[in-house]
């Protein structure tokens, strides 16, 4: 489909209508009591007529129309949008926008290396400006991930752009609370499914989403959304932050220094980050405690189990807890594919059953905690897909649960201030949809 841009030199009003005597291409049947173009025009009814007696005259005409719209300006310009089709390649849509064998030649010369272009999704829009000699103008792509491709004729010769997709962001808010799990919660409230993952990222040192989530807890968000170029509503991150869990507030918000580091803190400003987090899966539940004895379900025997069994489907992600270095990646007995990750001299921690390890993740290789270093499976001594999770000290198994970890540094007194001017109007929002939360619950 294409509608057409105004032409770049004349216009369309000063154009010579001679066109429109080249030949009669179809009849057109009027009827006088029927309104034209939307116009509605008031007539005046004799009282105890009768409609039937309203007489019509039949009234034919021939109009020229001209061949090709396009073909009395060779400046005017017409805007394409093409959909992608399967197994579709930009020559092929190249083709279908009927544009000349030179800009084709000179388009694919330049786009050789784009990775745009090898990820032509089916079901998306390409839009495309061209002139009635099929002389290509401008393509644009928008392929995911906030990124466009823009390829430019500019000063006679194609200029590729790939890059961000500009956004128009607006401040959105919502609640909701807990009934089943977080992510039926965030469903429920109508927000987007992108809102329980950083809900998750934020408070999982503070808060165990698989053990202590409770029918009853709470939430708040203040998030950035907004529609990109392509018209799609993009979700940015949340900027404040608030959970209830068993009766306890937990309030975050979101602070960006001057060089470009951002992370959440407490209105206090205490950082919300731990060197560990308090889970390496986000939505799964836990099989299996740490504990002094369990009956294994295949050695048929009663004996310890020093880790955390966390049940979730086949290939779920699974994330390194804190920082490290890729101490063991392979197999080894009954934990199946296992990988180890060193933290520091103390700590370190062991992630079992992997069905696959992350691309790339080599011994040595330094981690990011939050990194995805493999996937869920049933290797080794499983009876199905699930992580076993364990967490050294000095080399001996303990329970997450119970060791106390540092917090991270909070905000420094050279960014006091300004955090706290910047994060007043973000917990005055909070404290609105709280007080109208309890309002509703109340009710």
């Amino acid at each position: 489909m294409y509608y057409q841009s105004p032409p770049k030199k004349t216009s369309i009003l000063a154009q010579k209508l001679s066109f429109l005597a080249q030949k009669k291409v179809r009849w057109i049947t009027i009827l006088s009591s029927v309104p034209l173009f939307g116009m509605v025009t008031a007539f005046g009814i004799v009282p105890d007529a009768s409609l039937q007696e309203v007489s019509t005259q039949r009234i034919v005409r021939s109009l020229p129309l001209p061949e090709k719209f396009a073909s009395s300006d060779p400046d005017m310009t017409f805007w394409h949008q093409e959909s992608i089709r399967r197994g579709d390649t930009i020559a092929a849509i190249l083709a279908r926008l009927e544009v000349n064998q030179a800009d084709r030649i000179s388009f694919l010369d330049t786009a050789r290396d784009s990775q745009a272009m090898r990820r032509l999704k089916p079901g998306e829009v390409v839009h495309a400006e061209t002139k009635p000699n099929g002389e290509l103008l401008k393509l644009r792509y928008f392929y995911g991930n906030g990124e466009q491709f823009l390829m430019e004729k500019i000063d006679g010769a194609f200029e590729l752009r790939e890059q961000p997709v500009e956004h128009h962001a607006h401040i959105r808010v919502g609640s909701g609370v807990i009934s089943s799990s977080l992510f039926a919660a965030v469903d429920k409230a109508g927000l987007p499914s992108a809102i329980a993952s950083q809900i998750f990222d934020i408070f999982s040192s503070h808060i165990d989403f698989h053990r202590d989530l409770h029918k009853g807890d709470r939430f708040t968000v203040v998030y950035e959304s907004g529609q990109d170029e392509s018209g799609k509503t993009q979700i940015g991150r949340i900027l404040a932050a608030e959970f209830f869990n068993k009766g306890k507030a937990h309030r975050a918000v979101y602070f960006q220094m001057e060089d470009g580091e951002g992370d959440y803190y407490t209105p206090a400003g205490e950082s919300l980050r731990r060197p560990f987090l308090l889970a390496p899966l986000k939505f799964s539940r836990i099989s299996s405690g740490f504990t002094k004895a369990r009956y294994h379900p295949i050695l048929k025997k009663w004996r310890a189990h020093r880790g955390i069994d966390y049940a979730a489907p086949t290939g779920t992600p699974i994330m390194a807890t804190a920082n490290g270095i890729v101490e063991f990646k392979g197999w080894q007995n009954g934990y199946g594919n296992l990988v180890i990750l060193k933290h520091d001299a103390q700590y370190s921690s062991a992630y079992g059953h992997l069905s696959k390890f992350s691309k790339h993740l080599q011994p040595g290789k330094r981690i990011k905690q939050g990194d995805v270093i493999g996937y869920v499976g049933a290797t080794g001594m499983a009876t199905g897909p699930h992580l076993h999770y364990e967490l050294r000290v000095n080399g001996v198994q303990r329970d997450p649960s119970k060791i106390v970890m540092p917090a991270a540094q909070p905000i420094g007194k050279k960014y006091r201030a300004v955090f706290h001017r910047q994060t007043k109007t973000l917990l005055t929002q909070l404290d609105l949809l709280r007080n109208t939360g309890f309002a509703a619950l109340n009710n």
